[in-house]
């Protein structure tokens, strides 16, 4: 577990754990970051632990977390690059993307709305940290281009289990099936 005290070097968005309430952590306020995994960080911030975005870890000083993508030959929404966003985020406590892990039912890309409607799962029904993950998903992929709205629908049939995991996130985990 690490522990270290930081500044934030400008105004720092974040969401509260376990609800996913977005707020700011302001200028110059100090945190102390608790954990740091799949390129999130969770801090505490005025007694409350809340998650700040890898791509917003410059405004606590910390390296950033890069997603890019290709540049946009026109103005459609390219679900491949969808699938690379959300494979930049991660399960809190399992350090795997949520794409490998199996976690992700369908992606469906409304190209006239300019929105992604996002079906996944949590590897528990009674996860407390949903909120957030649902959280750092419309984040991630409100990242794409040409995205304008992300929706992303919690559902549990079929329920998670670990065969549903890639092989990929079997090795790097050790949970062979």
């Amino acid at each position: 577990m690490e522990r270290r005290m930081v500044v934030a070097r400008a105004d720092c968005p974040a969401r509260r754990v376990p609800d996913g309430t977005p707020l700011t952590i302001p200028k110059d306020t100090f945190v102390t970051i608790t954990q740091a995994l799949g390129g999130n960080y969770t801090v505490t911030y005025n007694g409350q632990m809340v998650r700040v975005d890898g791509t917003d870890a410059e405004n606590l000083g910390l390296e950033p977390e890069l997603l890019s993508f290709p540049a946009p030959s026109d103005d459609q929404i390219r679900e491949e690059d969808v699938w690379t966003a959300l494979k930049t985020v991660f399960d809190p406590e399992i350090p795997v993307d949520l794409v490998n892990l199996g976690l992700i039912y369908s992606v469906i890309v409304d190209q006239p709305a300019k929105r992604v409607d996002i079906s996944m799962t949590l590897t528990a029904p009674g996860c407390g940290m949903g909120p957030v993950l649902v959280g750092d998903v419309e984040y991630r992929v409100r990242l794409v281009p040409n995205v304008e709205s992300v929706h992303v629908d919690l559902v549990f049939d079929p329920p998670w289990n670990r065969d549903m995991m890639s092989e990929e996130a079997q090795l790097e985990t050790g949970m062979f099936f």
